[in-house]
């Protein structure tokens, strides 16, 4: 593992001005809060595995990072703060077969 001695940037400081949910978005996230399970909450601090099923070869692992973690932190009344482990899985589907996965468990 490598090293980098400079402080990561919050999304806040790196973006200027407000930022607003589209209607896409939250009906994304309406939709979503719907089907997520129903689960036992794990004591903190938290280890989320995310597998992202994406049809296409060229998406970005990163992009639904947030708005899913902020959809898990909704649903389940977690706080992003304890979360100290992220895993995070790129597989390829076929179209009409995206999907995430997730697995919140307390880090050992």
């Amino acid at each position: 593992m490598h090293t980098i001695q400079i402080k990561p940037l919050s999304v806040n400081e790196a973006w200027q001005g407000q930022r607003y949910k589209t209607p896409k978005y939250r009906a994304y996230e309406a939709a979503t809060l719907l089907i997520l399970p129903k689960i036992t909450i794990p004591e903190a601090p938290y280890s989320i595995s995310i597998e992202l099923g994406f049809s296409n070869k060229l998406s970005d692992l990163d992009n639904p990072i947030k708005m899913i973690l902020d959809i898990l932190q909704k649903k389940y009344l977690i706080n992003d703060r304890d979360i100290y482990q992220l895993v995070i899985t790129k597989k390829i589907v076929s179209k009409s077969q995206e999907y995430f996965k997730f697995n919140l468990e307390t880090l050992k």
